[in-house]
């Protein structure tokens, strides 16, 4: 195709074409569903956009009509997802400037959010109720990310042979693919490959509880795992412990809040988390590090009035 046509072609044409050859196999599936579900907005919302037609004030319609059904951060996220294409598109010389420069990212109203994380005394509670003398049961999967802050499919795919007694650690180097009928996958990012120090109670439950079984097979997975199964059983247990009702996702976000609180570097959370920067955690966290800044302020002057 010449130039001149290629200018011609339909926009949505032309990204998806762009996914094929840049992220197709290059990104793992979850993120190729993304830039697949990105398309289809592009071809419901500029059916007939060219993209020789694609200048700032068209690239601003689009966000905003985007905008109309989607918050704001969803909002952003396509943007991002879009930019890349655009921005290659602006290198061949198929638009003549950049039309994402300064773009106003919109978005609906948020809806209310629900209950990230617990307390300590709330999560105190909730592991107090947990029955742990069952089996590998979900009380134990729970009772694991709360304490180590995995993500879900990392929490899936640990095996016996993960766990390093000797030296309090627990290796994270694989998932387990829930989402698609089971089986090992790799990590989420080269930064979730890494060693997460346990606390001398972690190790005495797990080492008792990991006795006799094979190495080499996920101590949670027996059949296929659905994500909604286990939030049903973690919200049983909130009921039970009188506490607010949060997902196995609330876990993670809970051990990261709890140690933020605690006095632990973001450098520190974000190892721990497997988190690719620390910008990722400072985003996610923002409201926590304002609310310790505050405090940091608070000590900060009270100690220059005792000078």
């Amino acid at each position: 195709m010449t130039k001149d046509n290629k200018k011609e072609e339909l926009f949505y044409q032309y990204y998806e074409q762009w996914i094929q050859v840049y992220k197709n196999g290059a990104v793992r599936k979850v993120t190729m569903d993304k830039y697949i579900l990105a398309s289809n907005w592009l071809k419901k919302l500029v059916p007939d956009l060219k993209v020789s037609e694609l200048t700032r004030i068209r690239y601003q319609q689009l966000i905003n009509k985007y905008a109309e059904f989607h918050e704001r951060q969803t909002t952003m996220d396509f943007h991002h997802l879009l930019k890349g294409a655009i921005l290659d598109a602006v290198d061949e010389r198929l638009i003549d400037r950049d039309p994402t420069r300064k773009v106003i990212i919109k978005g609906k109203t948020p809806r209310e959010k629900k209950i990230k994380y617990l307390s300590q005394f709330e999560l105190h509670n909730l592991l107090s109720s947990l029955d742990l003398k069952n089996g590998s049961n979900w009380d134990w999967l729970i009772m694991l990310i709360a304490k180590t802050g995995m993500r879900f499919s990392e929490a899936l795919a640990i095996t016996p042979k993960d766990f390093d007694f000797l030296h309090q650690t627990l290796s994270v180097n694989k998932t387990w693919n829930y989402k698609n009928k089971g089986g090992f996958s790799p990590t989420k990012n080269n930064s979730s490959v890494r060693k997460i120090q346990l606390d001398w109670q972690t190790v005495v439950q797990f080492s008792e509880m990991v006795k006799d079984k094979d190495e080499d097979k996920p101590l949670f997975v027996d059949c296929i795992v659905y994500n909604s199964t286990v939030n049903d059983v973690l919200k049983r247990c909130c009921v039970k412990a009188d506490i607010p009702i949060i997902t196995i996702h609330g876990l993670r976000h809970t051990h990261a809040s709890l140690l933020l609180f605690a006095g632990v570097s973001i450098a520190s959370v974000a190892r721990r988390l497997g988190h690719a920067s620390m910008t990722t955690t400072q985003k996610t966290y923002l409201h926590i590090i304002n609310e310790l800044e505050n405090k940091d302020i608070d000590i900060i002057m009270r100690s220059l009035s005792s000078l």
